[in-house]
Order: structure tokens, then C-alpha cells, then sequence
């Protein structure tokens, strides 16, 4: 025999023959040859089904083609059917059914092997060492998927932390609109800037919280945005106020970015803003150094 003791372990085999002599030859053939291998009896067609139910994990069938009420090409027609044992190998063994009409047959309802009784001992040990080592590649295959899917999910996992530890700790706010401008996320820093828990900030429009320096900009923003946004995708260091929850307004420098999605629509809008309180425009300053030299000829 070409088979290694250990070339069936963790494979489950089902053996299905209305004779018993039969079940224990087979039995014992592989118990011999491939003796880690597990071996399932069915002495029916029907209990052969039932057993596919019982055991999810069985790896070959050995099934013989004449057997009383299902025979084997029944049997092998209603396994194929069910999710669960379609692409279980089926070797057919049969002493009657031998011409080649009943092959082309047995190969038409699924089998991978067709085998003549009586049993060539070498033959039927090296077909089942082949299905092993083939099932065998497709585990590792499974498992080296498995691996890979695990690696980058933990991939994805941490980018996610990552960016969410950026999002979450940056000094400038960030809102996170929908293509109409309402709140769908902020960050801590835009919930401190304006003085709202993040939960009350989701659902309101940006304009409840946000105005340009001229009404007229205030009151028509959001087209103006979504006009801009579809021809450029991101408008920059636009000079604003935050409206906070009392009222107050705080200066703020604004950025807007389009998020499109496959079909090129907008989908969401990013705003970053940067809190100004504090700090002095170019132009105001130059105006009031201008003023304070004047002050000071004026004195002198």
C-alpha cells in the first residue's frame, strides 16, 4: 500500500452499502490503511441523508449504486441538492451496474469516481489519499484566507482607531454633514467651541450653528457651498463665526470638504474649523497701527 498511517487524520469518511459484509470489509480496508480516519456506516440511502444532518463536517462518501426503495444515484442526486454535502466527493462502487451507460450516469449526478466490485484494495486506498490530500489543500487555503482576512480586518481596526484618535484629540473642530447640511458627527473640540453635547449637535443644519461675516452669505450659504463643493471639492480658510448654545459668536477659520461617492454626488461634507478668538486680522491690525501713529505725531 502507497498510503501513509497518517494521511487520513481529521477526515470523516461515510460508507453506504445495504450489505454488511460489505460495510465491514470497507470498514476495516481503511481502517487499516488510514487508520486516524473516522468511518460513518449507512446501510440505506435514506440513512445515508440522515447522517449528512447528524455530521457536518463529513469529508468523502463511498457509496454503492444498487441498493433497495433509493439507490445510490438517487441518493447522490438528493446529497447534491443540499448546501451542505453539494460538493462532498462521492466515489460510486457497484458489481452490477458496470456498462458504460451507468457511469456516464453516476458522473451526471455528481460522483468523482466510479469504482467496479470487486474491490482493488490499492486502487480504492490511493482514490481516497488523493480526495485527503486535495481536501487537505483546500484547508490550508482556507485557513491562509482566514489569516489574511484576520490581518486586515486588525489592518482596518487600527487605521480606524487611528484616524477616530486624530478626530478625537485635534484642536480644530470637525463636523461631519450630509449632502442637505445637516450634523451627522462632531468632535470634542467642535462640541467645547460651541458648548453642545455631541448628541444635541447631531440632527441640527449647519446654519443653526454657523454664519458668514454678510447676511445675505448667512442666509444662502448651503447653496452657495454645494455649488462651490460640485465645481472644486473643498473651499478653504473662509473667515466665519460658530454661533454657540448662548448665543455668542466665535470667530472662526473655516474649511469645507466634498466627500462624492461612487456616482460622483456629494455624500457628506467635512468642515474643520480653527478657533480665532484671540487672534488679530492683518487688516485690522495695520488699521489700528496706523491709528496709534497718528496718536502718537499728534502728541509729539
Amino acid at each position: 500500500m502507497t498510503a501513509g498511517m497518517t494521511e487520513g487524520c481529521g477526515y470523516k469518511i461515510l460508507i453506504v452499502d445495504d450489505h454488511a459484509h460489505n460495510l465491514y470489509t470497507l470498514r476495516t480496508l481503511i481502517e487499516k490503511h488510514l487508520d486516524a480516519a473516522r468511518v460513518l456506516e449507512a446501510s440505506s440511502g435514506r440513512e445515508a441523508i440522515d447522517l449528512t444532518l447528524e455530521h457536518r463536517d463529513i469529508d468523502l462518501i463511498i457509496l454503492d449504486v444498487q441498493m433497495p426503495e433509493m439507490d445510490g444515484f438517487q441518493t447522490a442526486s438528493l446529497l447534491k441538492l443540499r448546501k451542505r454535502t453539494r460538493d462532498v466527493p462521492i466515489i460510486f462502487l457497484t458489481a452490477a451496474f458496470k456498462s458504460e451507460e451507468f457511469q456516464q450516469r453516476g458522473f451526471a449526478v455528481g460522483a468523482v469516481d466510479y469504482l467496479l466490485k470487486p474491490i482493488d484494495d490499492n486502487l480504492l486506498i490511493n482514490k481516497i489519499s488523493t480526495y485527503f490530500r486535495l481536501i487537505a489543500k483546500e484547508r490550508a487555503l482556507n485557513v491562509a484566507l482566514e489569516e489574511k482576512v484576520a490581518e486586515r480586518t486588525r489592518a482596518l481596526e487600527q487605521a480606524r482607531q487611528y484616524l477616530e484618535n486624530i478626530v478625537q484629540y485635534m484642536g480644530e473642530a470637525l463636523l461631519v454633514l450630509d449632502a442637505e447640511g445637516v450634523i451627522k458627527q462632531a468632535n470634542p473640540a467642535a462640541c467645547a467651541m460651541l458648548d453642545y453635547p455631541e448628541q444635541d449637535l447631531i440632527g441640527l443644519s449647519i446654519g443653526d450653528v454657523f454664519e458668514e461675516e454678510g447676511d445675505e452669505e448667512a442666509g444662502a450659504f448651503m447653496g452657495t457651498w454645494l455649488e462651490a463643493l460640485i465645481r472644486t471639492g473643498a473651499l478653504a480658510k473662509i473667515e466665519a463665526r460658530f454661533i454657540a448654545k448662548d448665543g455668542s459668536r466665535v470667530p472662526i477659520l473655516f474649511s469645507r470638504t466634498a466627500v462624492k461617492d461612487a456616482a460622483g454626488e456629494i455624500s457628506e461634507i467635512i468642515c474643520i474649523a480653527k478657533d480665532m478668538s484671540g487672534y488679530v486680522r492683518v487688516d485690522d491690525e495695520a488699521a489700528y497701527q496706523s491709528r496709534d501713529g497718528d496718536n502718537r505725531e499728534a502728541l509729539s
